[in-house]
């Protein structure tokens, strides 16, 4: 008989892919397949020749582009010189997700399926595409795709004799044992609080411990909005970054919340611990140092602040000894429910925290050793950087508005990111972030002589800011042609006030806040507000976000 393994292989932006894919390989151990779940660039990619059954899961950001942790994979796929093929002993389905309210909806996903079947793989079902904007979200097709996609499997490798597939009714080992160490054991709590020092460039897994030097308020006390200028001092961290560039940050909980948390899981913050695989050649967490403190862990890797998934309440019901409690839950996990489930979740944009105190009975019942597969790790924040390295040696600054909103609930909804950076005060010590850098999908001009519009259409002025001190720092001055223009609210509240502007990045610049555009004058581009630009030569319409540099 055939070796029964699946390799599910998911690309993952913001974490549904990655929850979908673990889904896929919870299902699969209840059908006794062997399974390994795997971000694409963590896989071997050379490898993929030998393996006869991958499940891959792609979602789509930005314009048609794929997640970042499966670029690599990407890249490698879509060279020219792959044989025709290559795969032809690979089955394999693709599941996209992705949002039709964008124009290249799942476009990952649908050049992944074409690209396979030219290098040879045999498609065990049509490629299937989930929708955020469906009422039911993307479970409305990856529900009945999974139910399809197992009997294709099952009957390629049928369960051995003896066994039955495992109900839904028994649950599932933990990924990895938490065994507490003795109290008495020495242990070096220093460790596990500081950030070493990386040896290359910073990363994801190495970051940068960067020292805030400020952190200012450059929005009016009266201004509805907090808005941030914060300083970090990156000396020695082999960092670089030009204009367009994006920093991306590692955010934790405040400690009021890994207070509450672990209040209700009745959990010993002080205590260390280590993991353990439950499984052969799992590989343990790699942010998570060993052995590690429950109240770290709480802070920096589990995120209690997300709006908890379908998969937190099926885990959830596991544990419950109240009937009432263990009904709701299984009624939010299940199909049917998930109307129910956006409602209580997503549209008040409920917390991981707030569901926990819901359900009182059933959390203190969780065991510890479920933590890290009942809640999703902290995922980093990324930041347009708002400086020039030429402007600002051994800097970097980033504009950062404070998110905070309101929804039918009774407290304000707050970002975990910009909450916990706007609370970070350097004067009352040494404050440090983890970060590091990553090329972002603004490109200006070589030639710094070159002319450039620039709107910002709800983007932020962040990147144009980086841009403009870089174009000062080599000795280029402004024409009439600079209209910092944001939203007429910012303009009221000092954001982007010509004083602020000449004060912080355009020394020389003129600004034009009441430029008209009517009258014999040269012809205009219009900037974000409806601020004029005279176009007085040849240059590079800039916008961030949606469109690339477009000539002018």
């Amino acid at each position: 008989m055939a070796e029964r393994r699946l390799l599910v292989l998911f690309g993952s932006q913001t974490g549904t892919a990655q929850d979908t894919a673990e889904r896929i390989g919870r299902e699969a151990k209840r059908r006794h397949l062997r399974c390994r779940v795997e971000a694409l660039d963590s896989c071997d990619v050379a490898n993929l020749i030998h393996e006869p059954l991958v499940v891959f899961v792609c979602a789509t950001t930005g314009q048609g582009d794929p997640p970042d942790n499966m670029k690599m994979f990407w890249r490698f796929l879509f060279r020219k010189n792959l044989p025709a093929g290559s795969l032809c002993q690979l089955d394999y389905t693709v599941l996209g997700l992705g949002d039709s309210s964008y124009p290249k909806f799942n476009f990952v996903a649908k050049k992944l399926h074409k690209r396979l079947l030219q290098l040879g793989g045999n498609p065990l079902l049509p490629v299937a595409l989930g929708d955020d904007q469906h009422d039911l979200g993307p479970d409305a097709v990856v529900d009945p795709w999974l139910m399809a996609l197992w009997d294709k499997i099952l009957a390629l490798y049928p369960l051995p004799p003896g066994l039955e597939i495992i109900s839904p009714d028994v649950r599932l080992p933990p990924k990895y044992t938490l065994h507490y160490l003795p109290e008495d054991s020495p242990h070096r709590d220093s460790d596990l609080l500081q950030l070493a020092a990386p040896q290359a460039a910073p990363c994801e897994l190495h970051p940068f411990p960067a020292r805030v030097v400020s952190n200012q308020r450059v929005t009016a006390q009266s201004h509805f909005q907090d808005v941030r200028l914060i300083e970090f001092d990156i000396a020695d961290s082999g960092i670089t970054f030009s204009a367009g560039d994006v920093v991306m940050i590692q955010p934790q909980n405040c400690p009021e919340d890994v207070q509450q948390f672990c209040q209700l899981l009745r959990l010993e913050p002080h205590r260390h611990f280590v993991l353990e695989p439950t499984e052969p050649g799992t590989p343990l967490p790699p942010l998570l140092p060993q052995p590690c403190t429950i109240q770290y862990l709480i802070t920096h890797y589990l995120d209690i602040s997300c709006v908890p998934r379908r998969s937190f309440f099926e885990l959830l019901a596991y544990f419950s000894t109240n009937e009432l409690e263990r009904e709701k839950l299984q009624e939010f996990s299940s199909a049917q429910g998930q109307e129910e489930l956006y409602s209580y979740c997503n549209r008040p944009r409920r917390t991981t925290l707030e569901a926990l105190w819901d359900f009182p009975h059933t959390t203190c019942a969780i065991p510890a050793d479920y933590l890290l597969d009942l809640i999703p790790r902290i995922r980093p924040r990324a930041f347009s950087i708002a400086s020039s390295m030429l402007a600002h040696p051994e800097r970097m600054q980033i504009l950062m508005a404070v998110v905070r909103y309101k929804t039918r609930l009774s407290k304000p909804r707050r970002g975990l990111c910009s909450t916990w950076l706007a609370s970070l005060n350097p004067e009352q010590g040494d404050v440090r972030v983890p970060l590091w850098v990553k090329k972002g999908g603004m490109k200006f001009p070589a030639d710094p002589t070159t002319p450039v519009i620039m709107i910002g259409p709800g983007t932020g002025v962040a990147p144009f800011r980086a841009a403009i001190q870089e174009r000062v720092a080599l000795g280029h001055r402004g024409g009439e042609g600079l209209c910092p223009a944001p939203h007429p609210g910012e303009w009221e509240a000092g954001v982007g006030a010509a004083e602020q502007w000449e004060c912080s990045c355009l020394p020389g610049w003129e600004c034009q806040g009441d430029a008209s555009s009517g009258g014999q004058g040269p012809a205009v581009g219009v900037a974000a507000g409806g601020w004029p630009v005279p176009l007085r030569s040849r240059g590079v319409f800039n916008r961030p976000g949606t469109v690339p540099a477009l000539p002018v």
